[in-house]
């Protein structure tokens, strides 16, 4: 088999697992669009914040400890002790639950029935906020986050692949994991949204709040409810990206990767998400194999955006979307 063939499969297989990570960042907008109509700016430093909290916790870190030692001229950085990744874990789902609570509380209740407009500029402002009260929290510096997920190259398919083609792909252990993660998280989501009291009463909230009002759904629970979704799906997309690449503040920058999958595959379709980032993951990839070296190379950076371009011109509510009629 021709090795430029054998080249553009292990690229393939390396671009569908970069399609899963993007696509973990865009559930969670989904989430919400779906469930509220508000395009959540702020998710990619939700999963920052998240994956944050999860090594402050474990680390046992104290908490605003650089404002308290300027403050009090104390020296206190951590309590002494670490916590196991899977206690960590739980407690981090109850912080990004209590978030859920504080957003819905201080931010959402306050805009029932806006403009659309309104509520992405809340988000907008949510993200800033969000940001700088982590590194007020946690500080500001690179950070470790290891809860024991399996890294490096995959052995058996190293050497199976080397046994049938003569060359052994790469394939990463943490993309194996987080391609069964999403999986679950799809299929689980899925079922909540169709088969659940509260999935329905997510989209009634989503097409009309004063109608749901009116048939005796508790707008501030669904919201709560929803934010608290999209917390879980930005701890886990922090878990998974946090592993991979440190926990950084380019962690928050993950929600611009994640745009161009949902243009693809439609903002209210939470199997669009994994479809359109397996098709951004495998595009980029290919697209950066085949003509980057014709170009200059680089092409990674902006293939995704001019692939949601076209999209936008030729079919604006993706592959998965609901198409919208507005009579007037």
């Amino acid at each position: 088999m021709p090795d430029q063939l054998l080249y553009a499969m292990e690229v393939t297989l390396n671009g569908l697992m970069a399609g899963v990570l993007y696509a973990l960042v865009a559930l969670g907008f989904v989430l919400i669009f779906k469930a509220s109509g508000i395009f959540n700016f702020a998710q990619g430093v939700m999963a920052l914040f998240a994956a944050a909290t999860l090594v402050g916790i474990m680390d046992g870190q104290v908490p605003f400890s650089h404002l308290i030692n300027a403050i009090l001229g104390t020296k206190v950085h951590h309590f002494g002790w670490h916590i196991p990744a899977i206690a960590g874990i739980l407690m981090a789902i109850v912080v990004m639950v209590f978030l859920a609570w504080a957003v819905q509380y201080f931010v959402m209740r306050h805009l029932v029935n806006q403009e659309p407009i309104i509520l992405f500029m809340a988000t907008i402002g949510l993200a800033y906020f969000l940001e700088g009260f982590s590194d007020l929290m946690w500080g500001s510096e690179i950070k470790k986050l290891d809860v024991g997920l399996p890294q490096g190259i995959n052995i058996w398919i190293d050497e199976t692949t080397y046994g049938w083609f003569g060359y052994g792909f790469f394939i990463d252990n943490l993309d194996i994991v987080a391609t069964i993660i999403a999986a679950l998280l799809v299929v689980a989501l899925v079922a909540f949204s169709q088969y659940t009291k509260q999935g329905r009463a997510m989209r009634a909230v989503a097409d009309d709040h004063q109608a749901a009002l009116s048939v005796g759904i508790s707008l501030n629970f669904i919201w709560v409810l929803v934010w608290s979704l999209a917390g879980f799906v930005a701890l886990v997309a922090g878990i998974v990206w946090g592993t991979k690449s440190g926990v950084q503040f380019s962690l928050s920058l993950i929600a611009l990767k994640a745009l161009p999958v949902l243009m693809l595959g439609g903002f209210t379709s939470i199997p669009g998400a994994i479809i359109g980032g397996l098709i951004i993951g495998v595009g980029e990839k290919l697209f950066e194999f085949a003509i980057g070296p014709l170009v200059g190379g680089a092409t990674e950076n902006w293939f995704a955006y001019v692939l949601a371009l076209i999209f936008l011109v030729f079919r604006p509510q993706g592959l998965f979307g609901e198409k919208i009629i507005e009579r007037v």
